[in-house]
């Protein structure tokens, strides 16, 4: 019986030595043989490698899930280029994306670990995962451990606000307090507020659009800008320059203001005057119409129109045709009307009621009239037309 016992405990001592020497003579504990029964180990099988940057407690044979289901284990962790490099196995009807990510989880209070892999989010899926695929290190993490929540809510109930919850709600009692009326009527104005600013959404990132366009353009021109701030400096030196003289005007400026208010006041019935008189020259003017601005085209141009005087000047001659009156008569009422020589040219021509020795007209205005006894009479004045063809435009008689 002994010896039987012997041989058995050196059979498995065998047995143990022999898996060392298959498994590269390297003895990392249980976690480090294969389990049976455990996902990922059967037919099919295929085996992807993720670089994790800190594998904190994970441990080989730790389950890898999708979704919260297991679906394969982890058969390797090494150390390369600084970071983990950790070896899963998957079952062979495990669909993920090639761009899938991977994260260390925990899987209960007491510690133990999982790997979870999952398609990327805000990505879209590329590819599928297939044996001897790697997820790099920018798809590779771990959700927060038990250890590290406590430690955060430890310092925000230590050293945080939550220690300043009673002073806040005690400040907030003593401002309500015996305004509850005013909050009350407070808080369907604030509604209102919140309600307009909502309907002005797009005014309001309109206008923040605007700036910053604004801002952008201000930014393109800092250099003008520097350049315009270090000359205002000499600008600044030249009003200070200036100032007495600024100042003498400024007070010129008010005793100039304070002249006219007087001016005004004690001319003020007089201006009413002018301006009453003045509103029938108005009247008159406006009553013209175009024959105002007809006469100013007249003005600068008289005797001849704006609108003929290039059809009266041909280059370096001009065309006239006038009818002169030379009579005594004419001349006398002309010229030596209520003087003590009137009547004297036109005696003789007013007696006879025609021209002195003249008692018809020329058919030709350049031609000697025909003589005529006293009994025709010729009341009309004689016309005379001269044209002239000099340089100058004076006409000859």
């Amino acid at each position: 019986m002994i010896e039987r016992r012997k041989r058995t405990r050196v059979a498995a001592a065998s047995a143990i030595a022999l898996t060392l020497a298959v498994t590269g003579c390297e003895w990392n504990g249980l976690n480090s043989v294969p389990l049976p029964g455990t996902e990922g180990r059967g037919e099919g099988s295929y085996s992807v490698q993720i670089q994790m940057p800190n594998v904190t407690t994970l441990s080989q044979n730790s389950p890898v899930r999708v979704n919260d289901v297991a679906v394969g284990a982890v058969t390797g962790i090494e150390v390369q280029d600084w970071h983990a490099l950790v070896t899963v196995s998957l079952n062979e009807d495990v669909n993920l994306p090639a761009n899938a990510t991977a994260k260390i989880g925990q899987t209960s209070l007491l510690g133990s670990q999982h790997l979870e892999l999952a398609p990327p989010l805000g990505v879209a899926p590329e590819g599928t995962l297939r044996d001897g695929d790697v997820i790099p290190l920018d798809r590779a993490g771990a959700y927060p451990t038990t250890e590290q929540t406590l430690s955060s809510l430890s310092v925000v109930i230590n050293g945080g606000g939550l220690a300043q919850i009673n002073d806040v709600t005690r400040e907030l009692n003593a401002a309500l307090n015996g305004r509850e009326d005013s909050i009350r009527d407070l808080l369907p104005q604030l509604d209102q507020l919140v309600g307009s600013l909502d309907s002005q959404r797009a005014e309001i990132i309109s206008a923040m659009e605007g700036i910053d366009r604004l801002a952008g353009t201000v930014n393109e021109q800092t250099d003008t800008l520097a350049r315009a701030l270090d000359d205002v400096p000499p600008a600044l030196e030249v009003l200070v320059g200036q100032r007495q003289n600024l100042t003498g005007a400024l007070i010129a400026l008010g005793d100039l203001s304070d002249t006219a208010t007087r001016v005004i006041n004690e001319s003020g019935d007089d201006l009413k005057s002018n301006l009453a008189s003045l509103s029938p020259i108005l009247r008159e003017l406006a009553g013209t119409g175009d024959a105002l601005t007809e006469v100013l085209s007249l003005l600068l141009t008289f005797p001849f129109t704006m609108k003929t005087i290039d059809q009266v000047f041909q280059g370096d001659y001009a065309n006239l045709n006038m009818m002169i009156d030379l009579t005594n008569q004419r001349l006398d009422e002309n010229f030596l009307a209520d003087t003590g020589l009137g009547v004297t040219l036109g005696g003789l021509e007013g007696a006879l009621g025609s021209i002195a020795g003249v008692a018809g007209q020329a058919n030709d205005p350049l031609g000697i009239p025909e003589p005529s006894g006293p009994d025709l009479i010729q009341p009309e004045p004689t016309p005379v037309s001269a044209e002239s063809d000099s340089p100058g435009g004076a006409p000859t008689p």
